[in-house]
């Protein structure tokens, strides 16, 4: 039988007052945990992503027509609303489960001793990045998917997949000192990667906002430029973070960097052949459903190798504990006389 412990009126209370200091008293997370709980952010971070795109490309953006309820008279969605209504509600009810994933890390890295304060605050940033979304998300609905908020919403989405994945990985090292592995040069070439990138799927956003799915069966507002230019500036740019990447790999390779870097360049590469490949079909094949979800998908995995390597230019060692002195400079103990 385990014993269960006795919760007094004072326990009730300071649990109400500081929720996170209770468990932290309580409860001691292994490292492992707290890597698997910075994880769990990641990957609902990809999720939600992946399901609002599907939610875009079944038309059912305004399955539930208004927001924070489902419609005027109801909170979740009816057996009227069919299919759309469905789809819909059950995005905003993943928003939940993301919330939990973002929950379940700031209890981890709360309560894991030594506690690191650089940690919990990442993790607060998360939970505020999802509010906002969150946010953002409703306003979307309430002004009918205007492209240019759903952009925002998808931009947004991705900087929360940007923070995740920096917890996820100061999870994993230690609090001191950023180490870099690299010369400066070869620093200042992985930012303009990143720079790159970035651009690279905020021209996506317009692609979408000008294409043919606009996330609803109505007249929906689309941004007003010709989608076959923009698709092809999205494409050139693409061919720049392509060649950019590898010019990052030859140049790792001639300074004989770590095999950290070496990888994560690597790992990008094969990540935007695959990506490349994809968004070609879905452009000579008139940007099919699947396709494009498949696309999305994509987007966050290339967003991921990118912050992959940017982290891999530095290291943060765990402090090492203080070695205690040999036994032989120890004082004896007094004996008695």
């Amino acid at each position: 039988m385990v014993r269960v412990p006795k919760l007094t009126r004072a326990h009730v209370a300071q649990a109400v007052r500081n929720p996170l200091l209770f468990i932290a008293e309580r409860w001691t997370p292994s490292p492992r945990t707290v890597r698997r709980a910075a994880m769990s952010a990641v990957v609902m971070a990809v999720v939600i992503v992946v399901t609002g795109g599907a939610v875009r490309l079944t038309g059912s953006g305004l399955g539930c027509p208004t927001w924070p309820k489902c419609t005027d008279d109801s909170l979740t969605a009816t057996s009227a609303m069919g299919f759309h209504g469905a789809i819909e509600f059950g995005n905003r009810m993943l928003t939940y489960v993301l919330c939990a994933a973002v929950g379940w890390a700031i209890i981890a890295a709360r309560s894991a001793k030594p506690w690191r304060r650089s940690l919990t605050r990442l993790g607060w940033a998360q939970f505020w990045v999802v509010m906002g979304n969150a946010v953002l998300g409703g306003i979307v609905v309430l002004v009918g998917l205007n492209p240019y908020t759903v952009a925002a919403h998808f931009l947004l989405s991705t900087a929360l997949l940007t923070v995740a994945l920096v917890t996820w990985q100061r999870a994993r090292e230690g609090d001191t000192a950023p180490r870099p592995l690299v010369g400066k040069a070869v620093s200042q070439l992985t930012w303009l990667l990143a720079v790159a990138a970035g651009l690279l799927i905020a021209v996506g956003t317009v692609v979408t906002g000008a294409g043919r799915h606009a996330g609803d069966s109505s007249d929906v507002h689309r941004i007003p430029v010709d989608w076959k230019t923009i698709a092809q500036l999205h494409a050139d740019l693409a061919w720049v973070v392509v060649a950019l990447t590898v010019a990052l790999w030859f140049v790792l390779k001639a300074v004989d960097a770590p095999v950290g870097p070496l990888h994560r360049a690597r790992d990008l590469f094969l990540i935007l052949m695959a990506q490349g490949v994809v968004g070609y079909v879905q452009y000579f094949t008139d940007t099919p459903e699947i396709l494009v979800g498949v696309h999305m998908l994509g987007s966050c995995l290339v967003w991921i190798g990118v912050v992959r390597v940017l982290l891999s230019l530095r290291e943060r060692p765990a402090a090492e504990a203080p070695v205690p002195g040999p036994a032989a400079e120890r004082p004896e103990p007094a004996t008695a006389g």
